[in-house]
């Protein structure tokens, strides 16, 4: 697909400097830029490369000036940055615009879905199943009974959604992420043997929820794992039984979430974290990849390390940790000292 540089700047809001006719097909970063390509500068540092990309369109702030001859079209704009990801998302859109049925899927008779609505081969809709409109489901996805899904959703390929599960509006959910699957509930018997504990809740993931590949949300024992309106989960995430994230909470990949642990709103989450169950962690709450948190959190505070405390706190005691050897040797020496007198 072919876009001038005169459709590009009405997308942007912009202006063009040079020709308005150029097209391009593909994107580039700018160093890269060969003929038929789009490129942006915004930072400072990669200054010297508009005068030598081979882009044939430019997005570039509006106050730029060159002080070279340059040979690419150049589109301004307030703010160059924010307007490739504007075009970025736009060419998403454009890519993926994919609508109706392919062959063969499995759809339900009681399965009902909304308008311009695609769903990928090998998909397949179980009993009671409600989707609204504009949803994409992409190949090899599973949607178990009484799963509701709302408007503007996108599934990819591999997504496995176990029954009774609830998605909002506009949620992206990446390839092999499974929601509802049992949550991981066992009990010891006289034997010594574990029985299982019937995981009979479901999962809810509120509007523009973006979950990452390969995140596992499990069921509920009683009543409902909840991830609130607006988080961003990364890939390889696991989230037990009963959790609770608040909205606009991101969490990094490969953090593990223990049963029944609520999380706040707003909260940022490194990677490798693992949190412990039955905690409550406040709202504002930043957390340092692979710390481990034992411990309830208070809202606002910044912790790291295994076992967690204060974050200020572990970069002072850090010092300290290194130079453990020698202090002890100063000690030993004091030690001796104190005798002999």
């Amino acid at each position: 697909m072919k876009f001038t540089a005169a459709q590009i700047a009405g997308i942007l809001e912009g202006e063009v400097d040079g020709n308005p006719e150029v097209e391009v097909s593909k994107l580039a970063k700018i160093e890269e830029g060969v003929k038929g390509s789009l490129t942006f500068l915004a930072n400072p540092k990669y200054t010297n490369y508009i005068y030598s990309t081979k882009a044939s369109i430019t997005i570039v702030n509006s106050d730029f000036k060159p002080d070279n001859k340059i040979e690419t079209t150049l589109i301004r704009v307030e703010d160059a940055y924010k307007s490739f990801s504007k075009l970025l998302e736009y060419y998403n859109q454009v890519k993926m615009n994919k609508t109706g049925i392919e062959q063969p899927v499995f759809i339900s008779e009681s399965a009902l879905y909304g308008e311009n609505i695609y769903i990928g081969a090998f998909a397949y809709l179980g009993d009671n199943v409600k989707i609204g409109d504009n949803v994409k489901i992409y190949p090899n996805v599973y949607i178990g009974d009484n799963v509701v899904i709302g408007n503007d959703v996108t599934l990819f390929s591999g997504v496995k959604i176990y029954s009774d599960t609830v998605i909002g509006n506009g949620c992206v959910i990446h390839s092999s992420v499974i929601l509802g699957a049992d949550g991981f509930g066992f009990t010891p018997n006289e034997k010594g043997e574990f029985t299982k504990v019937p995981q009979t809740g479901n999962v809810i993931i509120e509007d523009n929820v973006d979950i990452g590949a390969a995140t596992s949300i499990d069921r509920a024992t009683l009543g409902s794992t909840i991830i609130r309106k607006g988080v961003k989960l990364d890939n390889q995430i696991q989230i037990a039984h009963n959790v609770e994230i608040g909205k606009n909470t991101v969490i990094a990949a490969q953090t593990g979430i223990a049963g029944s642990t609520k999380i706040g709103e707003n909260c940022m989450i490194g990677g490798q974290v693992g949190f412990a169950g039955h905690l409550t962690i406040g709202n504002f709450v930043k957390i340092q990849a692979q710390s481990g948190v034992g411990r309830n959190i208070k809202d606002g505070e910044a912790i790291q390390g295994s076992p967690s405390f204060n974050y200020g706190a572990f970069n002072k005691s850090y010092v300290h940790f290194r130079n453990l050897p020698e202090i002890i040797n100063r000690l030993n020496s004091l030690e001796k000292i104190i005798k002999n007198d």
